[in-house]
């Protein structure tokens, strides 16, 4: 059955489920990317390159919960649905967006503000110049507030 002898509503139905699929790929792939960069499994050069196929930041944009994108070659993931402003910027308001990347560097601890940017298991940070892993996920509380929770490394 060739293009030309289907109906409208054919037609209709078959370009639907084309962009479904379309969708659901981008989907994949994007989910795939991040949970590359979370495992830190790629070099910086790859990292990099990875992150600079995301959409740029942009002030004045109506962002949802899980979306992500690009700022000063760093991927961010949204962890409050809000619109941008400019001085909400990605990399001074923990409280709507998180950081995907770790170039290389492990981070300072950052008390965390909720659920939505607690440390998980296997996370590593500074903490008062030692490096600390996270033994459970949803880590909340600093390393000596609950050492159980931390392992030094």
């Amino acid at each position: 059955m060739g293009v030309h002898s289907m109906t409208h509503e054919e037609r209709l139905a078959k370009a639907i489920e084309f962009n479904k699929l379309v969708v659901a790929g981008k989907k994949a792939n994007t989910i795939a990317a991040a949970d590359l960069i979370r495992q830190d499994q790629l070099s910086i050069e790859d990292m990099k390159a990875l992150v600079s196929l995301y959409p740029n930041y942009e002030v004045g944009k109506a962002y949802t919960i899980g979306d992500l994108f690009e700022y000063k070659d760093e991927l961010y993931e949204v962890i409050q649905s809000h619109t941008s402003q400019s001085d909400w910027l990605p990399d001074s308001v923990p409280a709507l967006y998180k950081s995907k990347t770790a170039v290389a560097v492990i981070p300072e601890w950052v008390q965390p503000t909720g659920a939505h940017d607690a440390y998980m298991t296997g996370d590593k940070v500074i903490f008062e110049g030692l490096t600390y892993e996270s033994l459970i996920d949803n880590n909340t509380w600093s390393p000596t507030v609950y050492p159980q929770g931390w392992i030094e490394r």
